[in-house]
């Protein structure tokens, strides 16, 4: 059977990870048989989501309905009910829903009376708390389909320390993704000298670490120096895969989906307030404003770095208009040059524009000259793919460590779209 729970936690506290780890304890005492643990990261643009938007689903042998028990028991027990953005959804079937389903929760949008048709369908136990919407996610936790998976180690903290300062050695985990990399990854961003993987919220968790299987997250782990956890649990998840994004065309984005299109840059980049970088890009005469935010710190130089005439593919959310950037792959890059009026011959001073349309004219000596001096420029990236830095990377975003998918370097080669309702089985 399968156990799915969602929207348990809040702003102010709470881990629907941490109560999923707590139930995986509660259900082996009660002697139920635990087959798999998942965490599933849905739509990353949903406004409706506490944090990462994530759910918990568990595999499990036993009685379904001693499972219903324990989890709903779990959930009034722990989950945050005070707020009014919580609402949480539990899960129990014997019979998976179709993948479907997640794949909908993931790049788009359900509602909560697709949730409970899907699952009557499935002949599941469910309950849905407050407006209910836990259900959607608990759905598609349940009906996970990983076609490529990580993992990742969580380490959660004792309760008399929730909402205290964590106790973790920076040093430690430095030295874990030094000992472990490539195959763990994200736990710091070793470029800018910061720790990743130890969050600031209120919430149970320690800290976590990402890598491409239970044996090297635990060979991470056994770095960290920390404050004694309550419980760490591994999870299978969807994590760094780019499930998200959709192939798609400038001309057809629609508000809060993540794509993956190719174009040609139409305007060079500017640097607006806060530090924002932007640029145009253009496809079939239409335009699309690409945005690299401040906390995304040198993946902004190399979108500095483009001019007009790139070909470019560009992941990421599409939201206010403009495609928020999480990686960027550059498949030709145009000739760049400077010009500027030329040395006169006579007197070797530089000339000036003599007006529109009329050359240039010594002030020196009066010489004139018809063409401008043209110099070639070099350009300071090459074709490939860049990423922003793991401190600005989304949970769903698959870090380059782990290879680009064959479709986004095709999309990036040839533009050749992919039919979205198909994107699961290109690789």
């Amino acid at each position: 059977m399968w156990i799915g729970i969602d929207d348990t936690d809040s702003p102010a506290g709470m881990c629907t990870t941490y109560l999923g780890a707590v139930l995986v304890q509660r259900l082996a005492r009660k002697g139920l048989r635990i087959v798999g643990t998942r965490l599933v990261r849905l739509n990353p643009n949903v406004i409706h989501k506490t944090r990462g938007n994530a759910a918990i689903a568990i595999e499990a042998g036993g009685d379904p309905e001693t499972a219903f028990a324990l989890a709903t028991a779990c959930v009034e027990e722990l989950a945050e009910f005070d707020d009014e953005k919580t609402n949480p959804g539990v899960v129990v079937a014997s019979i998976r829903p179709p993948p479907e389903f997640y794949y909908a929760a993931l790049r788009d949008y359900c509602t909560v009376d697709e949730a409970v048709a899907v699952l009557e369908a499935a002949g599941a136990l469910y309950r849905g708390y407050k407006n209910r919407r836990g259900l959607i996610g608990a759905t598609a936790a349940i009906a996970s389909d990983f076609l490529d998976l990580t993992y990742e180690l969580l380490a959660y903290r004792k309760r008399p320390a929730w909402g205290t300062p964590r106790q973790v050695d920076a040093a430690s985990l430095f030295r874990a993704e030094e000992e472990t990399y490539p195959h763990t990854w994200d736990t710091v961003d070793r470029e800018n000298g910061v720790v990743v993987g130890v969050p600031h919220t209120p919430d149970p968790v320690l800290f976590g670490i990402r890598g491409e299987s239970p044996a090297w997250v635990r060979e991470a782990r056994a770095y960290v120096r920390s404050e004694e956890p309550a419980c760490e649990q591994v999870y299978a998840t969807n994590q760094g895969t780019d499930a998200h994004l959709i192939p798609g065309s400038i001309a057809t984005l629609r508000e809060g989906r993540s794509y993956l299109v190719r174009g040609t840059v139409a305007e060079a980049a500017a640097t607006g307030p806060g530090g924002h970088v932007s640029f145009l890009l253009e496809d079939c005469g239409v335009d699309l404003r690409c945005m690299a935010y401040e906390p995304t710190k040198g993946f902004r130089d190399v979108v500095r770095a483009l001019v007009p005439g790139d070909v470019v593919a560009a992941a990421g959310s599409y939201k206010g208009g403009s495609l928020n950037l999480e990686k960027l792959g550059i498949a030709r890059l145009a000739d760049a040059a400077r010009i500027r009026p030329p040395i006169c011959p006579a007197c070797g001073k530089r000339m000036t524009s003599a007006g529109t349309g009329k050359g240039y004219k010594c002030r020196v000596c009066g010489e004139r000259s018809r063409k401008p001096e043209t110099e070639r420029i070099e350009r300071q990236i090459e074709p490939g793919w860049y990423e922003v830095p793991p401190t600005a990377r989304r949970h769903l975003a698959r870090p380059l460590v782990r290879g680009v998918p064959v479709w986004e370097e095709n999309v990036l080669q040839s533009g050749r779209e992919c039919d979205p309702s198909s994107i699961a089985s290109i690789e």
